[in-house]
């Protein structure tokens, strides 16, 4: 049930206060400023990625005053810009509990949320051996931010030893302009940069440094996470890394325009048939910058435009594929997003200009010339209209006779509820958010998809999308359950996910129409 608008304020208000106490302030319309620039690559598509554009802007100073700003939003999909300024550690990161947050102690926890940027300010933020875990969330953006030294074990430990971590349906985030680091690498209790698993999809990473680190990062977590993927790297420093750079197991992965220097095990490793499209990088002082390592799983890559300076290669072997000498290209990688690559030659040049916090979140502009960020799109102005009253359209629920199957569900309900034209039995997820679907044996065409909410839950559902779960596409997105209408579409899954709510939501029917 919706709490009243009273309580809710008074809630809002008590988090604030927490905030200002342990290090938030917050801003007036004119003190304001948001993340600059636009996302760019892969996280562009999907619906794009704005991040907190057009909400609240808090300052921040510790790791506290962060959560207690995510939980003092009125809900957890509300739109909100955190300037962090200062020194992040797990001296002042503690858990904020609330209704539009899921905090932990020691790491920077956005996890069940959607709709947040977080941006360095002012004389720099530096996340101090605490790391940035991303979980269940959509259209995030880390901007001028440095984060270093995150441990796995050893003391103190935090984020599973990941500079910046994304698992468990991560969707549209934009890293830009951060400095990762570690000093070492797992031997020393270190383990990745920047490393997605678990069905995490449309991210990019550009103009940030990479260095002193045993391992990049990766997309996939084992050979049978292939899930995850349309990750865009570009305009990156890769230095003084042992592998990884990254590990694509399975999905599409875009290197364009980044800078590897000293590669000293391995560099991209495409294996898990995975697609690399790697196009105008400069390579130096490296080994094995390309290919498939570490297993007899293949992967794939298109190469075009890169430069070798002083790289060495590897023999073939059972379970090492290197690209080179020649980097001869073995499959063809289609890139649905317009960019502009600079030649390769000048890479160094402008990745040492551009890349990393601190440098003014300066940008190339496709021909070797640095300039300032351009100016970011503006963000949405009023929520998308929410879908009618559940009045179902006309013809046959096709969701009776159907398979399904989602996320974590919460306990003693069901995936087959949702399709059983039973309204007193539901599926709910196992915490605020979640995404369930329908799937048929066949293609299927689908024009409309109505979500009947259980008894007593009636309203909980907040911001949701409906997806083409075959293409990973958004076919309509909004806020409230009931009848959602879209362009007829022909497809295997659709796939309903819940980006927000209010208490436990709870989904009786899940149907779909044709027409």
């Amino acid at each position: 049930m919706r709490q009243p608008v009273t309580r809710r304020l008074q809630a809002a208000l008590a988090t604030l206060a927490l905030a200002a106490a342990a290090g938030g302030i917050v801003l007036t319309a004119a003190e304001a400023s948001a993340a600059a620039g636009s996302a760019t690559g892969y996280a562009t598509q999907n619906g794009g990625t704005t991040g907190g554009a057009g909400g609240q802007t808090v300052r921040a100073t510790t790791g506290t005053a962060i959560h207690a700003a995510l939980c003092g939003r009125a809900a957890a999909g509300t739109p909100i810009v955190i300037e962090v300024e200062g020194t992040i550690n797990h001296g002042n990161t503690s858990k904020v509990s609330g209704g539009s947050c899921n905090t932990a102690d020691g790491v920077i926890e956005l996890k069940q949320i959607s709709n947040v940027t977080i941006v360095g300010v002012g004389g720099g933020a530096v996340f101090d051996q605490i790391g940035i875990h991303i979980r269940e969330s959509s259209n995030i953006i880390i901007q001028n931010v440095t984060v270093k030294n995150v441990k796995k074990s050893g003391s103190p430990t935090s984020n599973g030893g990941d500079a910046i971590g994304m698992e468990s349906g991560v969707r549209n985030v934009w890293v830009d302009h951060t400095t990762l680091e570690a000093s070492g690498g797992e031997s020393e209790g270190y383990d990745g940069l920047f490393d997605m698993k678990a069905d995490t999809r449309y991210v990019t990473l550009s103009y940030s440094i990479l260095r002193n680190s045993g391992r990049g990062g990766l997309v996939g977590s084992s050979e049978s996470d292939v899930s995850n993927g349309f990750v865009t790297y570009h305009h990156n420093l890769y230095e003084n890394i042992d592998s990884r750079a990254p590990l694509l197991r399975g999905g599409v992965g875009h290197m364009f325009n980044n800078h590897y220097v000293r590669l000293n095990s391995s560099g991209i490793n495409s294996r898990a048939g995975a697609r690399a499209k790697v196009e105008n990088n400069y390579f130096e002082d490296s080994k094995d910058v390309l290919g498939t390592f570490y297993t007899d799983a293949a992967g794939y890559w298109q190469t075009s435009g890169n430069t070798l300076d002083n790289v060495t290669w590897s023999s073939p072997g059972k379970d090492n594929n290197p690209a080179g000498p020649d980097m001869r290209s073995t499959t063809t990688v289609s890139i649905p997003y317009a960019y502009s690559p600079d030649a390769a030659g000048c890479v160094p040049d402008v990745v040492s200009r551009t890349a990393g916090a601190g440098k003014g979140l300066k940008v190339s502009d496709g021909t070797c010339t640095v300039q300032p960020p351009t100016e970011p799109t503006p963000g949405p102005t009023d929520p998308t209209p929410g879908p009618t009253d559940p009045t179902p359209p006309g013809g046959t629920n096709l969701s009776i006779g159907a398979g399904s199957d989602g996320s974590s569900k919460a306990p003693g309900t069901s995936f087959g509820h949702l399709r059983d034209g039973d309204l007193t039995t539901y599926w709910s997820p196992a915490g605020s958010t979640g995404h369930a679907s329908i799937k048929w044996d066949s293609a299927t065409a689908v024009s409309s998809v109505v979500i009947r909410e259980a008894a007593g839950s009636t309203g909980a559902i907040g911001a949701w999308r409906l997806l083409d779960a075959d293409a990973g596409t958004v076919l309509a997105s909004g806020d409230g359950a009931g009848t959602i209408s879209f362009p007829r579409t022909t497809l295997r899954k659709i796939t309903f996910e819940i980006v927000s709510s209010t208490g436990s939501p709870r989904i009786a029917e899940y149907e779909t129409y044709a027409g």
